[in-house]
């Protein structure tokens, strides 16, 4: 039967828009559910303040009425006004293993864009640069985490039978904990706050980080400015994260550098993996996923490292090397033994230098695809 392609224009199209991975991965032991209210959060022009500078359509497809497949379209005008580009991304993209259904999902993408008048279509992507992006392409039998997309293997083969290339890489590690702080990072890391008069902010509970979490959204926009398809967040946008994400971080998780004026200096954002639990939970918090987050944040092996940044004017200054010796204390006081890198760029030597005190190993790469209208 052929496919028939529906674009999203209700909220209840939304929700099966939503739905749909949940039922293409059951049973799939790498794959990591997202929560639902947020999926659906992030879409909505109402909710997400990102859409104050960008546009999305959204499609569903179906045969015999059956949803087997489903991609959003964006156009983040900042991105083409700050890059250049006329690009328009493309993400949520998931169907089965058809390649009819991938091709017919594309289409109505590469459609939109030529009406738009781009000159290219390219993803996976979200809104911002904290949103889900990069299809694996390598890692398809590694557990995925909170902060990153899994797919199946055939994907990548469907994107390139396509006409879709590489643009670019994020590649992943997974580190050993050290179970003592290597001597020689703990000397480094002494160096560098005596010789750059630097603090570490002891901090026991969110509240404690709250003050500074505008700040560290102000260096995230400063410290990824250069890093690909990054445009910089908004106020509102700020707000919406600190309200999303500092309402459940583990303060002991976190490491907050500051310099003799009491700036912030540095920081180091990880947490507890919350992979197994999203797993049971089924991106539900009720009525017993929470009980499952709550549970993997008090006792874990795995952390997961999301966001790090160092304030330019102390890059390449050692300053790094202070961050992983916090990371590396508060996950041995956690009895952490294992971390996630999650997605960095795979020419950004200087974060990926940050695991060379560690035993870690690549295993995960992920890529953004592009194709020329």
């Amino acid at each position: 039967m052929s496919i028939r392609i529906q674009e999203v224009s209700s909220r209840r199209d939304l929700q099966t828009f939503v739905d749909f991975p949940y039922r293409l991965y059951k049973g799939n032991p790498y794959f990591v559910p997202p929560l639902r209210f947020d999926e659906e959060a992030t879409l909505r022009k109402d909710k997400n303040p990102a859409y104050e500078y960008c546009d999305s359509r959204l499609w569903l497809a179906l045969r015999d009425n059956q949803v087997v497949g489903r991609v959003a379209a964006i156009l983040n005008k900042a991105y083409v006004e700050k890059w250049k580009n006329k690009y328009l991304r493309f993400g949520w993209l998931d169907f089965i293993d058809d390649e009819e259904v991938a091709a017919s999902l594309l289409a109505e993408v590469e459609k939109w864009g030529r009406e738009l008048g781009m000159t290219a279509v390219h993803g996976p992507l979200g809104f911002t640069d904290l949103d889900h992006e990069g299809m694996l392409v390598e890692g398809f039998d590694q557990l995925g985490t909170l902060a990153t997309l899994y797919n199946y293997p055939y994907y990548p083969q469907r994107m390139e039978a396509l006409g879709y290339r590489k643009d670019v890489d994020w590649v992943e590690f997974l580190a050993t904990v050290p179970p003592v702080v290597p001597e020689n990072l703990d000397r480094i890391a002494e160096i560098v706050l005596r010789r750059q008069q630097l603090t570490i902010l002891k901090a026991k509970k969110p509240k404690d980080i709250l003050p500074y979490a505008p700040a560290i959204f102000d260096l995230i926009n400063v410290a990824y400015g250069n890093l690909y398809g990054v445009v910089p967040l908004t106020e509102r946008q700020i707000e919406y994260y600190v309200k999303q994400y500092f309402s459940f971080i583990r303060a002991d998780f976190v490491s907050i550098v500051l310099d003799k004026e009491g700036k912030l200096a540095a920081f180091g954002v990880t947490m507890p993996s919350l992979s197994r639990a999203l797993q049971k939970a089924n991106g539900r918090l009720f009525p017993f996923g929470f009980i499952y987050l709550l549970q993997a944040m008090r006792k874990n092996t795995l952390g997961d490292l999301y966001l790090v940044a160092v304030r330019p004017d102390l890059q390449g200054k050692g300053v790094n090397a202070l961050l992983m010796r916090e990371i590396n204390r508060s996950y041995i006081r956690n009895g952490i033994t294992q971390a996630e890198s999650n997605p960095q760029l795979e020419n950004n030597n200087r974060i990926q230098a940050m695991w060379e005190y560690f035993e870690a190993k690549q295993h995960k790469r992920r890529r953004c695809y592009i194709k020329t209208l």
